[in-house]
């Protein structure tokens, strides 16, 4: 896999930071960097500064992903917050599965988000391509079959669209952008950081965006429900697909999505140009 996997996109020809805006972007378990590429390159072009890196055990270090914990995730992700929002008048988050719920963690964690943008949050693994397997968990972390078993990727790559799941199933066959099953000490992380969110959520109160497919093959609408219901923000929206799967970058309604996901954003630019004005 190239070094080069994360994202680092720039408009080095703003210098006053009263007019900087960025997104920091996480990607989803077992994935990369790259799955978030066009929705970094769409920020980009709307005048953001988009940072996207590759979890612990992921991306390049994919080898390492049986021994990091979910703490990691979390770790990694504060330090590079608090190494860019320094930098920055206006700093969202946004994630996609396991990238939303590091998200959501994040504004549990630091009140000086401008907001998050939730995509496919996981905060439960019940989908309708989740084995039934799945209840087993908790028994199966005490024994050594944690070590060597793993729940395999679904035929349909998260995509409902036939043709964007064909090209999927090919770039995961020549390029190592990503793993196509997922480990189960990983699955378990992820359900231990969901836990946590969970029994936190209350504390999230800048704006937030959660957009959900109806028919997710990995993760109902009940978490995404579950967020913005009991989140202490003031400025929540919930928007819910029917034509897509779990990769919503991808599948059908991605114009839509990424459009919503501009509306969004835009709401606080033509905010702070009005307080300007005043």
């Amino acid at each position: 896999m190239s070094d080069n996997i994360d994202i680092e996109l720039l408009h080095n020809e703003i210098t006053n930071i009263q007019d900087k805006k960025a997104v920091l972007l996480f990607h989803g378990l077992t994935g990369s960097p790259f799955e978030m590429k066009k929705y970094a390159h769409f920020l980009f072009d709307k005048g953001y500064d988009v940072f996207c890196y590759s979890f612990p055990g992921h991306g390049n270090r994919i080898d390492e992903i049986e021994t990091v914990t979910w703490q990691d995730w979390c770790n990694f992700s504060q330090e590079k917050y608090n190494l860019l929002r320094k930098s920055y008048n206006q700093f969202f988050v946004s994630g996609l599965c396991l990238g939303a719920a590091i998200a959501v963690y994040l504004g549990e964690h630091n009140n000086d988000i401008t907001g998050i943008i939730a995509l496919s949050t996981t905060l439960f693994l019940d989908g309708f391509c989740i084995p039934w397997t799945v209840s087993f968990l908790p028994v199966a972390l005490n024994t050594i079959v944690k070590f060597y078993y793993t729940f395999p990727e679904d035929e349909c790559y998260g995509v409902k669209n036939e043709r964007t799941r064909k090209s999927l199933a090919k770039v995961m066959l020549k390029a190592d952008v990503g793993m196509d099953n997922y480990p189960l000490n990983c699955v378990a992380g992820l359900l231990k950081l969901s836990k946590n969110v969970r029994k936190n959520i209350k504390k999230v109160t800048c704006p937030i965006l959660c957009i959900h497919s109806k028919y997710d093959n990995l993760a109902s609408t009940k978490g995404a429900k579950f967020v913005i219901k009991n989140v202490s923000s003031k400025i929540k929206k919930y928007v819910e697909l029917d034509n897509s799967y779990h990769m919503v970058l991808y599948d059908n309604e991605k114009i839509f999505v990424m459009n919503t996901v501009n509306e969004f954003l835009n709401e606080f630019v033509q905010q702070k140009e009005l307080a300007g004005i005043a």
